[in-house]
C-alpha cells in the first residue's frame, strides 16, 4: 500500500525555522528517522522509504504554501496515492501550542496551503494532522506571527513534539486513521 506524506511548509532560508514550516520540520525529521535523503523533483523535494511492508512518499513542496495543492495533485496521481492515504503536516492557529491533532478531513479554516490542496484534489475528504501554533499575536499581526520563528520556550518543547508528530504519521501509516486519533491526539 502506498502513503503520501505532505509537510508543508515555504521553501527558502528565511522561512526554514517559523511556525509556518513545521510541516518541513516533521517531514525532515520522518526522513531523519528513516535514513531517507531528499532529492529535488517536479514541485517538491522528495525522498521515500519502507514501514512494514508500505511505500512511504514523503514531500515538501517547493511551490510555496499557497500553491501547495499543485504539489500534492501532482504526486497523488504520480504515485497512485489514494486520497485517504494522504496525511498533510500543517500549522494550526486554532490550536494551541502543543496540541498536536490527526483529522480524517475538514474544512481549510482560512490556511492558504489547505485551502491550495482543497481546490487541486477536489474536496476536504483527505487526512491532516493539525499542529498547534496557537493565536499569542496581537490584533494584524497574524503574517508575522505565523512566518516568526518559535519563541524560546516554544523551542524547548518543539523536538518532544515533533518526535509526538513522527509517531502519529507512523501510526496512521500502520495502524489507520481512528486508531491514531484515539490513541495519539493530543489535548
Amino acid at each position: 500500500m502506498n502513503f503520501l506524506i505532505v509537510g508543508l511548509g515555504n521553501i527558502g532560508k528565511e522561512y526554514a525555522d517559523t511556525r509556518h514550516n513545521i510541516g518541513f520540520m516533521v517531514a525532515d525529521e520522518l526522513a531523519n528517522q528513516a535514513g531517507s535523503t531528499w532529492s529535488t523533483l517536479k514541485h517538491a523535494y522528495y525522498t521515500e522509504f519502507k514501514q512494514r511492508g508500505h511505500n512511504v512518499f514523503v514531500i515538501k513542496p517547493t511551490t510555496f504554501m499557497n500553491l501547495s495543492g499543485k504539489a500534492v495533485n501532482y504526486w497523488m496521481q504520480e504515485l497512485k496515492v489514494p486520497v485517504q492515504n494522504i496525511m498533510v503536516i500543517v500549522d494550526d492557529l486554532a490550536i494551541p501550542f502543543g496540541s498536536l491533532r490527526i483529522k480524517p478531513k475538514g474544512s481549510a479554516a482560512g490556511h492558504n496551503g489547505l485551502r491550495s490542496i482543497e481546490a487541486s484534489i477536489g474536496g476536504q475528504q483527505y487526512p491532516r494532522l493539525r499542529f498547534g501554533i496557537g493565536d499569542n499575536y496581537p490584533k494584524g499581526r497574524q503574517v508575522d506571527y505565523v512566518l516568526g520563528p518559535f519563541d524560546k520556550e516554544e523551542q524547548r518543547e518543539l523536538p518532544a513534539l515533533i518526535e509526538h508528530a513522527v509517531k502519529m504519521v507512523h501510526s496512521f501509516v500502520h495502524i489507520g486513521i481512528e486508531l491514531t486519533m484515539t490513541n495519539l491526539n493530543s489535548k
